[in-house]
């Protein structure tokens, strides 16, 4: 079993301490560890040009028009069977580079749309190289470590929820995450044997899963936290209908509040929690508005679309626009 592991803070500081942690749990219970050093690369935002989706449309795979770092992120990250996640919050969330990695890698590696893709062509007589390269298919298991300073959580809130956008568009599947916040009254993560001994155990926990199919492992949780969301584990609501109607804002799944005295839970129906986004069906539910979205698309333009040069002109020649001044 290969687990990756991603670093997304300073080198020799907390986050890459507790990875480092979590990969010796998991090479001593067998599998065969590797580490990338994300804040050393270069890795460019997503400009939303589409190459990706064209390469895959046109009989190809997913590539990057973007000449930096990401391909050789890109490929580690396919090559593994896991990967274990750790990245500091700076804004109540993680860092930006990982939301910069989420956004190439993600829509790019969609898995349910190179499950869809590739059946078509299994379908068409496709064989060898002329299917999706298989690495896009693989089910994966996943690990999160947030890490923050602050001694109470709130300002660490949205950190292994902005994590988690990194796994679940390819369908990796996580079952232990660490909310390391109070870093500020550790010093250094080594002096804190519990706090090691727990990221060991992650570590050692995600190799537990390796060769386990998906539809065995829907309820399989080792973190402290169970959350408020069955299937995330999420601790964030959305009320959204200003009813007892609520949401996971991660997993996008309805439930109804409960408030017994001053307890409260969601209750989430199996039907909800089979589409949560983190699931084959939630992300399938997407694709399926992919569908419904293209014949409207196409009417609006048979109807309009020789309108659109016009009424784009006069935001064309809008100005005020604020630009960097020339090199010397």
């Amino acid at each position: 079993m290969k687990v990756l592991g991603l670093n997304f803070g300073r080198a020799m500081k907390n986050s890459e301490l507790v990875l480092k942690a979590a990969l010796m749990g998991a090479e001593k219970a067998g599998a065969d560890v590797q580490f990338i050093r994300m804040m050393g690369l270069d890795i460019q935002h997503c400009t939303g040009c589409g190459s990706c989706s064209r390469g895959v449309a046109n009989g190809g795979n997913s590539v990057c028009c973007l000449k930096d770092d990401y391909a050789f992120v890109e490929n580690a990250m396919l090559d593994a069977d896991a990967w274990i996640v750790a990245a500091p919050v700076y804004v109540l969330g993680p860092t930006g580079q990982l939301k910069n990695l989420a956004d190439r890698f993600g829509p790019a590696h969609d898995q349910v749309g190179m499950d869809i893709e590739q059946k078509k062509r299994i379908a068409a007589g496709k064989t060898g190289d002329q299917l999706l390269d298989p690495r896009y298919l693989k089910q994966r298991y996943g690990g999160l470590i947030s890490i923050g300073g602050a001694f109470t959580p709130h300002w660490v809130s949205m950190g292994l929820a902005g994590m988690n956008l990194l796994m679940f568009p390819h369908q990796v599947r996580v079952v232990d995450q660490i909310d390391a916040f109070a870093m500020g009254t550790r010093v250094n993560p080594v002096l804190d044997d519990k706090l090691i001994a727990r990221c060991e155990q992650l570590g050692a926990n995600i190799v537990s899963m390796h060769g386990k199919p998906f539809s065995e492992t829907a309820r399989t949780w080792f973190g402290d936290d169970a959350g408020i969301c069955p299937v995330c584990h999420n601790r964030d609501i959305t009320i959204r209908y200003g009813t007892t109607r609520v949401e996971c804002p991660l997993c996008g799944i309805e439930g109804t509040l409960v408030v017994e005295g001053e307890k409260v839970r969601v209750e989430f129906s199996e039907e909800q929690q089979s589409h949560s986004r983190l699931r084959y069906e939630g992300l399938h539910d997407h694709q399926k508005e992919f569908e419904i979205m293209r014949p409207i698309q196409q009417k609006i333009i048979a109807e309009r679309g020789a309108e659109l040069p016009g009424l784009l002109q006069k935001y064309k020649d809008y100005g005020h626009e604020l630009k960097m001044p020339k090199k010397a």
